[in-house]
């Protein structure tokens, strides 16, 4: 197939390439560029923190039952650490030390994959993290109903789905 089969089998014009190949190029460039979000108000902050702390707390559950336990997440963490001082500090201590903690233990699991060596992972308790990011989530879950409570029904983003889905 030469040159003309390839016009013929999409259509024979350069008309057609000259809106698609834009768009396309578009798409790429936007895909590269797009950031991620970072969290702007204290409510998206304690938020994405509680998101963290929710799925750490899925992975101390299973952590004793798997042979290549799932590293922490810390993202959100690494991003707003130094954006906290709205919360109470027993909070803050008690999300300080859940996070350094599973920073500590997604060191050891780092150690592990790269000497090819479960002997790193023999230490390791995951419930030694339980107490703090449980404590973590109470206290981020209060924080977000309380300041919920202030804010009354009315706050938040409109979204176009009724019943508080679009917020």
């Amino acid at each position: 197939m030469g040159f003309e089969g390839f016009e013929d089998l999409f259509g024979g014009g350069d008309s057609q390439w000259q809106i698609i190949l834009p768009l396309i190029i578009f798409v790429i460039f936007a895909m590269f560029m797009r950031r991620r979000k970072t969290e702007g108000t204290d409510t998206e902050v304690a938020s994405s923190l509680l998101m963290d702390v929710n799925e750490n707390l899925k992975v101390v559950e299973s952590f004793g039952y798997q042979k290549k336990p799932k590293k922490f997440k810390v993202g959100s963490w690494q991003r707003n650490s130094s954006k906290l001082g709205f919360l109470e500090p027993a909070l803050l201590t008690d999300l300080t030390e859940a996070f350094n903690l599973a920073e500590s233990f997604n060191q050891q699991i780092d150690m592990a994959r790269k000497q090819k060596s479960d002997i790193y992972l023999s230490g390791l308790d995951g419930h030694k993290v339980e107490g703090p990011f449980t404590k973590s989530r109470d206290g981020l879950q209060k924080w977000l109903k309380t300041r919920m409570q202030q804010a009354g029904p009315e706050a938040g983003r409109r979204g176009c789905m009724p019943g508080g889905l679009g917020m």
